[in-house]
């Protein structure tokens, strides 16, 4: 699976301002709920935050990987969401995180959960790949460096 395959340009977000995990989360919460109205926002807050305090997601180098199982999804959903500012999310290396791409998964897509995280990883790994994401000057951008 490619990110190709999960993203689209309506589920990218380019300089959403908040100040702290929560805030972050709640935020995307809302605004995924407003782009697709499968998912309410309460619901993927608390499968965000519930997945949150088993482990950050915060995987290093500025960057968060938000995962979670939703009964309500019925196919593997990302999006992808640049922070206007840096913010504390617990990373394994205590960097801030600006970059977040969030993973939502059907209960029962364990094999497709593992494979695109795998993906993610490795792609938010590359420095090149996270600073061309950084630079693009809007969600458009965004989304066609993400996708190449």
């Amino acid at each position: 699976m490619n990110i190709s395959d999960i993203l689209t340009p309506k589920r990218t977000l380019s300089d959403l301002a908040c100040a702290s995990k929560k805030r972050t989360l709640e935020s995307i919460s809302q605004w995924l709920s407003d782009q697709m109205s499968d998912f309410d926002s309460k619901e993927l807050f608390n499968a965000l935050i519930t997945r949150e305090k088993l482990g950050s997601t915060g995987f290093g180098d500025g960057i968060a990987i938000p995962h979670c199982r939703l009964a309500s999804c019925t196919h593997v959903t990302g999006a992808l969401v640049r922070l206007t500012n840096a913010v504390d999310f617990d990373a394994i290396d205590q960097q801030p995180v600006d970059l977040l791409f969030v993973l939502l998964v059907p209960l029962e897509a364990t094999d497709e959960h593992l494979q695109i995280l795998a993906t993610l990883a490795g792609c938010f790994g590359q420095a090149e790949f996270r600073e061309s994401i950084r630079q693009a000057p809007d969600a458009d951008a965004m989304y066609k460096i993400a996708i190449a």
